[in-house]
């Protein structure tokens, strides 16, 4: 359905509770499937995909299509084939990644998550990133903040966390040399640098938190590897820009990979 064919009444808190509860059902699927002797097939790009990649997508879809008075597109990477015509139209969207870290799920490493994202034109406005194994939740929503939430006890980010040395988190999965040499110059600006390694949107969460103070990304991303984690981050008083231009991801672009970006919070290093 196209944004414009009807009105939207959008209610962000309520979107946020939705969003939050079909985040965790996905993760339980997830979970169901992570536990099995699941097998693993390649998409035409290569990339793999498991039952629970699907059966994440299909409770995701459904439950977002079922919120009473809000019925909004959804874009996930098996939507993607939505021509541009059609998706510049939208005013909100769900943007969606059913399991993102899939290779890290293949793993067995528990460094994998869901992520829902609300877009109104060109940015996110709600956030949410569910860690299946670890049952943490982190969720943002314009003017709210973002927040951390384990066994029912939400902290608001960042959480400021004292650190001895400039800290950058980056891929587990996709290092690049780009990479490689961004943290070696980070090294000689900082006389001294930590990195940590990490699989999924928990780059993100964990800049955030103030774990690290940047996540530098020299490889490709699509939209809905970003938007959840985008849309905590600005909550949190970060940002996510390109690294060019230094304006913040846009979304819903005719081409949905991501360019190169810095996903950063203020420092908060301490001597």
């Amino acid at each position: 359905m196209s944004a414009k064919s009807e009105p939207i009444n959008i209610n962000i808190d309520e979107l946020l509770l939705h969003a939050k509860a079909i985040a965790r059902d996905a993760g339980h699927a997830i979970m169901e499937v992570y536990s099995t002797d699941f097998s693993v097939e390649q998409k035409h790009d290569s990339s793999p995909l498991t039952l629970a990649d699907s059966r994440s997508h299909e409770i995701i879809s459904e439950r977002l299509s079922l919120i009473p008075g809000c019925s909004l597109p959804l874009l996930s990477e098996e939507g993607k084939d939505i021509p541009y015509t059609e998706r510049k139209n939208w005013e909100y969207f769900w943007l969606v990644d059913p399991l993102d870290g899939t290779k890290e799920f293949i793993k067995r490493n528990g460094q994998f998550t869901v992520n829902i994202a609300l877009i109104h034109r060109d940015r996110p406005v709600l956030g949410v990133i569910y860690v299946p194994v670890s049952r943490i939740l982190y969720y943002s929503a314009d003017k709210m903040g973002a927040y951390r939430e384990e066994q029912e006890v939400s902290l608001k980010l960042p959480l400021r966390t004292p650190r001895k040395h400039f800290t950058l988190v980056g891929s587990r999965s996709h290092a690049t040399h780009e990479q490689e040499e961004f943290i070696e110059k980070m090294r000689k600006k900082h006389g001294e640098a930590d990195f940590i390694s990490a699989g999924s949107s928990l780059k993100f969460c964990l800049v955030a938190e103030g774990k690290a103070d940047i996540y530098p990304r020299f490889g490709p991303t699509m939209e809905w590897d970003t938007a959840a984690g985008q849309a905590i981050i600005e909550q949190a008083g970060g940002s996510v820009s390109e690294i060019k231009s230094g304006i913040p991801l846009v979304y819903n672009k005719t081409n949905l990979m991501n360019p190169f970006f810095f996903a950063s919070m203020p420092s908060q290093q301490k001597a």
